[in-house]
């Protein structure tokens, strides 16, 4: 019968994750198949307890041992362990359903853990031997690599950009404002009128042929008002721009590290052998 198991960081994840092979039928819900710290019985960070040594040593006895001592070390961590057990048919859908849920990488954990100084312990050391082994391991280790410590400072750099801070929009439009004057205009009006006369004609009109035709024409005339406009100007609206510049002082924090250094003699070396593996 195939055997995964899973490592989380946290408890939801595994439990989300059990959840769900629960509702798929692949294990039964009356159980837990999460195992931490407190489950597999550890006392501080020594692997000393039954439960934990017959967890590893029976349970999960198909894990290769390297990855087993990830497992343990991830649990001392705080980290949580998800078993499952599935027949051969259902392998492949455990497979994926791990392989897609918030599962840990063990060998990145395993590599980064490497880093701070974590070893795994001697094959064939288990409980209390293998957590001494390792405390040894990593002391000696420490003793013959080199540790490097990067110095960072940060540089406060200050730019400048353009930003809008508003304006002024000037719109001009036409109104119409009604006005009047008074003008004083002339009219000339032709008036005929029929005058009674009783006279004898003199010899002067006798002379002049009182009888021949005549035609008189008066022509009649008026003013009308004229209207004529002038533009002229009368005020300016001016629109410019002008350029100031000042001064401005940017406070800010930077960063740097910063580190002491501080001798250590073989009897405190000792005093702090306590079986604390990668955890500063």
């Amino acid at each position: 019968m195939p055997t995964f198991t899973a490592m989380f960081e946290n408890r939801k994840d595994a439990e989300r994750t059990q959840a769900e092979l629960e509702r798929l039928g692949i294990i039964d819900t009356d159980g837990t198949n999460v195992h931490d710290r407190n489950s597999l019985g550890y006392s501080g960070d020594q692997y000393s307890s039954a439960s934990n040594q017959g967890f590893w040593g029976s349970n999960n006895s198909r894990i290769p041992d390297e990855d087993r001592h990830t497992y343990e070390e991830g649990v001392r961590r705080g980290h949580y362990v998800l078993t499952v057990n599935t027949d051969e048919e259902r392998a492949d859908e455990v497979h994926r359903l791990l392989e897609n849920s918030n599962a840990c990488d063990v060998d990145e954990k395993a590599s980064s853990w490497r880093k701070e100084g974590w070893t795994a312990p001697a094959a064939g050391l288990t409980g209390a031997a293998a957590a001494g082994s390792m405390a040894r391991d990593t002391r000696d280790t420490r003793d013959v690599n080199e540790e490097r410590i990067p110095i960072v400072e940060e540089e406060l750099k200050v730019g400048k950009r353009e930003v809008s801070r508003g304006g002024v929009r000037v719109r001009s439009y036409v109104e119409e404002t009604p006005v009047s004057e008074q003008v004083r205009l002339r009219e000339e009006h032709v008036d005929v009128q029929r005058r009674p006369v009783d006279r004898v004609l003199g010899a002067a009109e006798l002379d002049g042929n009182p009888f021949q035709e005549r035609s008189v024409e008066l022509t009649e005339t008026a003013e009308e008002a004229v209207v004529a406009k002038d533009a002229r100007i009368v005020e300016e609206v001016v629109v410019s721009k002008n350029v100031e510049e000042h001064e401005e002082k940017i406070s800010d924090t930077v960063r740097h590290t910063k580190v002491d250094v501080e001798q250590l003699g073989e009897n405190t070396r000792d005093s702090k052998d306590d079986g604390f593996i990668g955890r500063r």
